[in-house]
Protein backbone atom coordinates (compact mmCIF):
# COMPACT_ATOMS: atom_id res chain seq x y z
CA UNK A 1 0.00 0.00 0.00
CA UNK A 2 0.71 3.63 -0.89
CA UNK A 3 0.54 6.53 1.26
CA UNK A 4 1.17 10.51 0.31
CA UNK A 5 1.77 13.45 2.34
CA UNK A 6 2.35 16.99 1.42
CA UNK A 7 3.98 19.20 4.27
CA UNK A 8 4.39 23.33 4.46
CA UNK A 9 5.56 25.50 6.82
CA UNK A 10 6.55 29.29 6.90
CA UNK A 11 8.76 30.96 9.45
CA UNK A 12 9.45 35.03 9.95
CA UNK A 13 13.24 36.05 9.31
CA UNK A 14 14.20 38.19 12.30
CA UNK A 15 17.44 39.77 13.34
CA UNK A 16 19.52 38.02 16.28
CA UNK A 17 18.23 33.99 15.39
CA UNK A 18 20.88 31.35 13.14
CA UNK A 19 19.41 30.37 9.87
CA UNK A 20 18.76 26.63 10.13
CA UNK A 21 17.77 25.22 7.41
CA UNK A 22 17.95 21.32 6.54
CA UNK A 23 20.13 20.81 9.78
CA UNK A 24 22.95 22.97 8.55
CA UNK A 25 23.77 26.64 10.05
CA UNK A 26 23.92 29.22 6.90
CA UNK A 27 25.61 32.05 7.41
CA UNK A 28 22.93 35.06 6.69
CA UNK A 29 22.50 38.04 8.40
CA UNK A 30 18.95 37.10 9.91
CA UNK A 31 17.63 33.39 10.80
CA UNK A 32 13.96 31.93 11.03
CA UNK A 33 11.34 32.66 14.38
CA UNK A 34 9.96 30.20 16.03
CA UNK A 35 9.57 27.85 19.39
CA UNK A 36 12.08 25.03 18.32
CA UNK A 37 15.19 26.28 15.83
CA UNK A 38 12.72 26.65 12.81
CA UNK A 39 14.07 24.50 10.44
CA UNK A 40 11.58 25.31 7.79
CA UNK A 41 12.69 22.28 5.45
CA UNK A 42 12.77 19.97 8.27
CA UNK A 43 9.28 20.89 9.33
CA UNK A 44 7.76 20.38 5.84
CA UNK A 45 9.59 17.20 5.48
CA UNK A 46 7.90 16.61 8.89
CA UNK A 47 4.68 17.15 7.91
CA UNK A 48 4.27 15.16 5.17
CA UNK A 49 5.84 12.26 6.72
CA UNK A 50 3.07 12.54 9.54
CA UNK A 51 0.18 13.53 7.07
CA UNK A 52 1.16 10.19 5.31
CA UNK A 53 0.62 7.79 8.16
CA UNK A 54 -2.50 10.20 8.88
CA UNK A 55 -0.92 10.67 12.01
CA UNK A 56 -1.99 14.61 12.63
CA UNK A 57 0.77 16.97 12.16
CA UNK A 58 3.84 18.43 14.06
CA UNK A 59 1.86 20.80 16.43
CA UNK A 60 0.58 17.31 17.95
CA UNK A 61 3.65 15.69 18.07
CA UNK A 62 5.13 18.88 19.55
CA UNK A 63 3.57 21.61 20.36
CA UNK A 64 4.63 25.27 20.88
CA UNK A 65 2.95 25.27 24.20
CA UNK A 66 5.43 22.28 25.69
CA UNK A 67 8.91 23.80 26.91
CA UNK A 68 10.66 20.82 25.90
CA UNK A 69 10.82 21.82 22.43
CA UNK A 70 12.27 25.69 22.83
CA UNK A 71 14.77 25.74 20.86
CA UNK A 72 14.30 22.28 19.73
CA UNK A 73 16.77 20.80 16.74
CA UNK A 74 14.26 20.13 13.82
CA UNK A 75 16.84 17.11 13.04
CA UNK A 76 15.90 15.51 16.69
CA UNK A 77 12.34 16.20 15.85
CA UNK A 78 12.54 13.91 12.50
CA UNK A 79 14.78 11.28 14.49
CA UNK A 80 11.17 10.92 16.94
CA UNK A 81 9.20 11.16 13.40
CA UNK A 82 10.94 8.46 11.80
CA UNK A 83 11.15 6.55 14.84
CA UNK A 84 7.23 6.78 14.13
CA UNK A 85 7.31 5.79 10.82
CA UNK A 86 9.37 2.62 11.75
CA UNK A 87 6.89 1.72 14.83
CA UNK A 88 4.19 1.60 12.44
CA UNK A 89 5.47 -0.07 9.62
CA UNK A 90 6.21 2.30 6.84
CA UNK A 91 9.19 2.78 4.67
CA UNK A 92 9.94 6.21 2.74
CA UNK A 93 10.38 5.83 -0.74
CA UNK A 94 10.82 9.73 -1.66
CA UNK A 95 10.60 12.78 -0.46
CA UNK A 96 10.42 16.05 -2.80
CA UNK A 97 11.09 19.39 -0.88
CA UNK A 98 11.23 22.94 -2.17
CA UNK A 99 12.62 25.59 -0.19
CA UNK A 100 11.08 29.24 -1.04
CA UNK A 101 13.39 32.16 -0.45
CA UNK A 102 14.23 35.39 -2.01
CA UNK A 103 17.72 35.22 -0.05
CA UNK A 104 20.46 34.04 0.34
CA UNK A 105 20.74 31.72 -2.18
CA UNK A 106 20.46 27.48 -1.29
CA UNK A 107 22.39 25.66 -4.03
CA UNK A 108 26.05 25.91 -2.06
CA UNK A 109 24.18 24.10 0.85
CA UNK A 110 21.34 21.85 -0.39
CA UNK A 111 23.69 18.59 -0.81
CA UNK A 112 24.62 19.20 3.47
CA UNK A 113 21.13 19.35 3.52
CA UNK A 114 20.46 16.04 1.60
CA UNK A 115 23.04 14.33 3.69
CA UNK A 116 21.69 15.60 6.92
CA UNK A 117 18.06 14.64 6.58
CA UNK A 118 18.96 11.26 4.75
CA UNK A 119 21.13 10.14 7.28
CA UNK A 120 18.64 11.15 9.94
CA UNK A 121 15.99 9.24 8.73
CA UNK A 122 18.27 6.47 6.90
CA UNK A 123 17.25 6.30 3.31
CA UNK A 124 19.96 6.93 0.53
CA UNK A 125 20.10 10.55 -0.87
CA UNK A 126 18.38 9.41 -3.89
CA UNK A 127 15.34 9.32 -2.48
CA UNK A 128 15.33 12.62 -1.14
CA UNK A 129 15.24 16.14 -3.59
CA UNK A 130 15.48 19.27 -2.29
CA UNK A 131 15.39 22.13 -4.47
CA UNK A 132 15.04 26.24 -4.20
CA UNK A 133 13.51 29.06 -5.66
CA UNK A 134 13.07 32.46 -5.44
CA UNK A 135 9.08 33.96 -5.70
CA UNK A 136 10.77 36.46 -8.05
CA UNK A 137 10.75 39.59 -5.21
CA UNK A 138 6.53 38.99 -5.19
CA UNK A 139 4.69 38.21 -1.56
CA UNK A 140 6.49 38.00 1.74
CA UNK A 141 9.33 35.71 0.99
CA UNK A 142 9.98 37.41 -2.12
CA UNK A 143 10.39 40.78 0.20
CA UNK A 144 12.81 38.64 2.54
CA UNK A 145 10.32 39.08 5.50
CA UNK A 146 10.31 35.30 5.56
CA UNK A 147 11.14 31.72 4.13
CA UNK A 148 8.78 28.70 3.70
CA UNK A 149 9.13 25.27 2.15
CA UNK A 150 6.86 22.69 0.66
CA UNK A 151 7.18 18.85 1.00
CA UNK A 152 5.90 15.84 -0.45
CA UNK A 153 6.33 12.56 0.45
CA UNK A 154 5.91 8.22 -0.51
CA UNK A 155 5.61 5.79 1.81
CA UNK A 156 5.36 2.32 1.54
CA UNK A 157 3.31 -0.03 4.36
CA UNK A 158 3.86 -3.29 4.91
CA UNK A 159 0.74 -5.33 4.51
CA UNK A 160 0.09 -8.67 6.15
Amino acid sequence: MFRIGQGYDVHKLVEGRQLILGGVDIPFGKGLLGHSDADVLVHAIMDALIGAMAEGDIGKHFPDTDSRYKGASSMKLLEEVNKLLKDKGYKIANIDATIIAQQPKMLPFIQHMKDNISHTIGIETSKLNIKATTEEGLGFTGNGLGISAQAICLLLANTP
